[in-house]
């Protein structure tokens, strides 16, 4: 990632401890939770990894070619769990803007940036995927809000809370959330 180098470690940091809980919440004892737990752990990792500030490793750019192949893959893994919900459909676009962001990465040249070649604004796509995800962080971050919350969402009729800590979707909100976040960092410095 080009740009100053304290934002880019602070959302190497975000973007790991991110992955890092979703490692924990593979541990949940529904399977729909581990398996989406699974593909948000690979993208928080993934963008850590490519928050490092370039003048720490640049990687070569077949790194970034496996990259974009690794989350193809995670993207189509999105498609195929969409037909059981539309909640999946994040997850598809997330990859996609993962693989869109790799390959820029790839086509780069090591001082400058591919995606802003002319100096006229961020391409559509860019535009695009930002919009999305200021979208995704305003609507994911109003529906965490404690009075917006679904009367009964995990606790049982005494108040005490069912499900684990690993199972409580305001977490995995929170996750994604700042997944989203990291997004809207990484796309404007390409």
């Amino acid at each position: 990632m080009h740009g100053p180098a304290s934002p880019a470690w602070l959302l190497v940091a975000l973007c790991a401890a991110t992955g890092a809980y979703c490692l924990l919440r593979m541990r949940s004892g529904v399977e729909d939770q581990r398996r989406a737990a699974g593909g948000e752990a690979v993208m928080g990792f993934g963008m850590a990894a490519m928050a490092v500030p370039a003048a720490v490793f640049t990687p070569p750019a077949l790194a970034w070619a496996g990259g974009a192949v690794v989350f193809g893959a995670a993207g189509l893994r999105g498609l195929w769990a969409a037909r059981a919900g539309r909640r999946h459909l994040h997850h598809l676009v997330e990859a996609g803007a993962m693989v869109y962001m790799a390959a820029v990465m790839a086509a780069a040249p090591a001082a400058g940036s591919a995606a802003h070649p002319h100096g006229h604004g961020p391409p559509v796509l860019t535009g695009a995927l930002l919009l999305y995800f200021a979208g995704y962080v305003l609507l994911t971050g109003v529906r965490l809000i404690p009075g917006v919350a679904v009367a009964g969402g995990g606790a049982g009729g005494d108040g005490a809370a069912t499900a684990g800590w690993g199972d409580r979707p305001e977490l995995a909100r929170a996750c994604r959330l700042a997944m989203a976040i990291g997004m809207l960092a990484m796309l404007p410095a390409m």
